[in-house]
C-alpha cells in the first residue's frame, strides 16, 4: 500500500494555543500557493475559536521556517508565461497582510532559515521569536528581483542605513542582527524553545516569551553603522558604490557584493525602499511590491538569476545589462496597472 503524502501544512491545537506548522522540511518549506491557502484556512478556524488564545507559526525539521517562495515553479512560469504567479503573489501577501493585523497574538519562530517568504509569514507577526540557529535575509537582488513580501517595509525602517546595507548585499542576518534590524523582537535559545511552547499553552504570548528569552549573542552589523549610514545615503545606487570603494575596509567588500547582483534588481530595489519610506501602512507596500514583482517576471534578469543560483547552480549569472550605468528608465516597475493588487490599509503597522 503507498503510504499518503505528508500534508505542507500541520495544525493542532495545544490547549488554548493553535499551532501552524510548514511541513515541506525537504525543500526546506518552501511556500506554495497550496500552502498559503491551507495558512489561511487556519488563521479563520482559529480565528473563529474562542478557546484559542495565541497562534504559533514555526517550520517542520530543523533547517528552516521556511526559505521563501517555491522559485523553481515561478521559473517555470515565467518561461511559458503562465500568469500564475500573479495569483501567488496576490493571495501571499494578502496572507502578510492579515498576519500583521490578526486579531490574536501570532508567536513566529523564526528558527533556522528564514528568507524571502519566510519573511513574511514570520516578521510581520505580532511577537517574533529568534533562536542561535536563525539566518534571516532577503536575498532578492540575487536572482534579478527585490525584496518583496513586505520586505521594503521592514528594510526600510531599519535603523539609518542598514536595511539599505542588507537589502542590497543580501547580506545575512543572525538573532543580534535581526532584532536590531527590526525583524525580530525575541532570542530564545534553542534548547529553550519547548520550555517557550509549554510556557504559551498557559500564559500569554508576552509573558511566556519573557520567561523563556535571553540576550542573543553579539552581532556584527552595529559596529558597522558608522560607515553604513554613510555610504548608504544617497539615492543613486552608482554613488553608494563609489562611497563604498572610498571609504575601503569592509565597505569596500560590501561594493562587490552589490556590483556582484543584478544591476536592474539594484536600480528597482533602491528606489522601493525610498519609496516605502513615505508609505503611510504596511498594506501600499505590498500593494507597490506587486508592481514591481509583476514586471519582474517578464525581465531576463529574473530567468537568469534563478537559472544561476536554482536551476544550473553555476553561480555566474550573465545580467542584462551588465552595468548599473546601463540601466534604462525603471518608471515600468512602479506605474499603477488596471490588475493592481488593492488591500485593506490601517495605519500603523509594525
Amino acid at each position: 500500500m503507498t503510504t499518503p503524502p505528508e500534508p505542507a501544512i500541520l495544525t493542532r491545537v495545544d490547549g488554548h494555543v493553535g499551532r501552524i506548522t510548514l511541513n515541506r522540511p525537504e525543500t526546506l518549506n518552501a511556500l506554495t500557493l497550496e500552502m498559503v491557502r491551507l495558512i489561511n484556512a487556519a488563521l479563520d478556524r482559529f480565528e473563529s475559536n474562542e478557546s484559542i488564545a495565541t497562534v504559533i507559526i514555526d517550520g517542520a525539521g530543523d533547517r528552516a521556517l521556511c526559505a521563501g517562495g517555491d522559485i523553481r515553479s515561478i521559473y517555470e512560469a515565467a518561461l511559458s508565461g503562465d500568469p500564475s504567479p500573479r495569483i501567488f503573489w496576490e493571495e501571499e501577501y494578502r496572507l502578510n497582510a492579515r498576519i500583521a493585523r490578526y486579531s490574536k497574538p501570532i508567536v513566529a519562530v523564526m528558527a533556522g532559515i528564514v528568507m524571502g517568504g519566510g519573511v513574511g509569514i514570520s516578521a510581520h507577526a505580532s511577537h517574533r521569536v529568534v533562536t542561535d540557529t536563525s539566518v534571516i535575509a532577503m536575498p532578492e537582488v540575487g536572482i534579478g528581483f527585490a525584496p518583496d513580501v513586505g520586505g521594503t517595509w521592514l528594510l526600510s525602517r531599519s535603523p539609518g542605513e542598514l536595511g539599505t546595507h542588507v537589502a542590497l548585499t543580501t547580506e545575512r542576518l543572525g538573532a543580534a542582527d535581526a532584532i536590531t534590524c527590526g525583524f525580530a523582537d525575541s532570542f530564545v535559545a534553542t534548547g529553550d524553545l519547548s520550555a517557550l511552547y509549554l510556557a504559551v499553552e498557559s500564559v500569554e504570548a508576552d509573558r511566556a516569551i519573557r520567561s523563556t528569552a535571553t540576550e542573543p549573542p553579539a552581532g556584527r552589523l552595529a559596529a558597522f553603522s558608522s560607515w553604513i549610514n554613510k555610504c548608504y545615503t544617497p539615492d543613486s545606487s552608482e554613488e553608494i558604490i563609489d562611497r563604498l570603494h572610498r571609504y575601503g575596509g569592509d565597505a569596500l567588500i560590501a561594493a562587490g557584493e552589490v556590483a556582484a547582483k543584478s544591476p536592474t534588481a539594484i536600480k528597482v530595489t533602491l528606489r522601493a525602499l525610498r519609496q516605502a519610506r513615505e508609505l503611510p501602512s504596511l498594506e501600499r507596500c505590498l500593494e507597490m511590491e506587486y508592481r514591481v514583482s509583476t514586471t519582474f517576471l517578464g525581465t531576463p534578469d529574473f530567468i537568469e538569476g534563478v537559472r544561476a543560483a536554482v536551476i544550473d547552480k553555476d553561480r555566474s549569472p550573465k545580467w542584462r545589462p551588465s552595468r548599473l550605468e546601463e540601466v534604462g528608465n525603471i518608471d515600468r516597475f512602479f506605474i499603477s496597472h488596471t490588475d493592481d493588487l488593492h488591500l485593506t490599509s490601517k495605519e500603523g503597522a509594525r
